[in-house]
């Protein structure tokens, strides 16, 4: 069974069935936040498919320029068309549906086995503080993604703390400020320009005297000086680690779908700086090009653990590889 149709059975069973109320709504998120991807990406093949008798030479040509103009990227869509054209050959397969569908099967095998291994929650230490570390460059929406994250966990039942370390921006301080309030937890912060790690440090000894379950410091994401964000995130998980065993246990970049390609650049530039666990996509109801998440996993080995899917606090959702795939293909169409 081809992943069109396996999609297609999981999701219309998991419609008619009486599910969880959370599950149709995370299928619903995936659906309404790549309504923009969709009708940029599965549009595309559904017309190249019905414009071609047979997939051969020019098909192939355009189905590579929709996977780069979707943000897959320029090596995984290069990959993927060869390999779909050897594979064709092969077989003696000239459908254009069969193709696409070929196509989609491979982008899914390419995400799942790519690097580590898929994770989706925080993964929490047994005893003492869990800390999370959280980059990103300034605009990518860092600080409401500590938010999101905050309420997640307070949802399930985990003290949450958080600490601004981005001492350096003009209003980071009081943005996170502002989101502590409202969430009602603690916020330790220094002094404005003042040292990063001396925050750190005071966050990490509030979190193990007041048995916080989960610590999470922001970062500065001044990337035009590597050398000095380099010593600086080294700097506060030294700090951290001396503090709490083990810290930072998890280390998330906060990159923002609407950039693209650029977004991969930073990716690779933190991931030269710092030990990344995983990623988490925002805004991606904001962008047409979906395919950024695939080039992200192909680029970094890294897999993407949230997708922030609108502007509310309920739309940071765990990373489904057959929902993304779903919503990025199938979503407009009654299953």
């Amino acid at each position: 069974m081809g992943l069109f149709s396996f999609l297609k059975n999981k999701f219309s069973k998991k419609e008619k069935q009486d599910v969880k109320p959370e599950e149709k709504s995370d299928l619903e998120s995936y659906q309404k936040g790549l309504e923009k991807s969709r009708k940029n990406f599965a549009s595309r093949l559904d017309a190249l498919s019905k414009r071609y008798a047979k997939a051969e030479g020019e098909y192939f040509e355009e189905l590579e320029t929709i996977l780069i103009e979707s943000d897959v990227g320029v090596g995984l869509s290069l990959r993927l068309i060869e390999d779909l054209m050897n594979e064709a050959e092969k077989e003696n397969i000239t459908d254009p549906k069969t193709i696409n569908e070929r196509l989609v099967d491979a982008m899914f095998v390419d995400y799942a086995t790519k690097g580590e291994s898929i994770e989706n929650e925080i993964r929490f230490v047994s005893e003492g503080p869990t800390v999370l570390l959280v980059c990103g460059v300034n605009g990518v929406g860092k600080t409401t993604s500590i938010a999101k994250l905050a309420k997640r966990y307070l949802d399930k039942g985990k003290s949450v703390a958080l600490v601004a370390g981005d001492t350096f921006r003009a209003g980071a301080v009081e943005q996170l400020q502002v989101w502590a309030a409202r969430l009602g937890v603690k916020l330790i912060k220094g002094k404005e320009n003042g040292d990063p790690a001396s925050v750190a440090y005071d966050g990490a000894k509030y979190a193990k005297e007041n048995n916080i379950d989960l610590l999470i410091v922001d970062t500065a994401g001044r990337l035009q000086n590597k050398t000095n964000l380099m010593q600086e995130l080294a700097k506060i998980g030294r700090v951290l680690s001396r503090e709490i065993p083990g810290a930072p246990h998890e280390t998330f970049l906060i990159i923002d779908a609407t950039t693209g390609q650029n977004g991969v650049l930073q990716a690779k530039a933190f991931k030269e700086v710092t030990d990344v666990t995983g990623i988490l996509i925002t805004k991606m109801d904001g962008t047409s090009k979906g395919g950024i998440i695939l080039s992200i996993r192909d680029e970094l080995g890294v897999p993407v653990r949230f997708i922030g899917l609108g502007e509310k606090m309920e739309d940071l959702r765990e990373f489904d590889l057959d929902k993304y795939l779903y919503g990025l293909l199938l979503g407009d169409k009654e299953p």
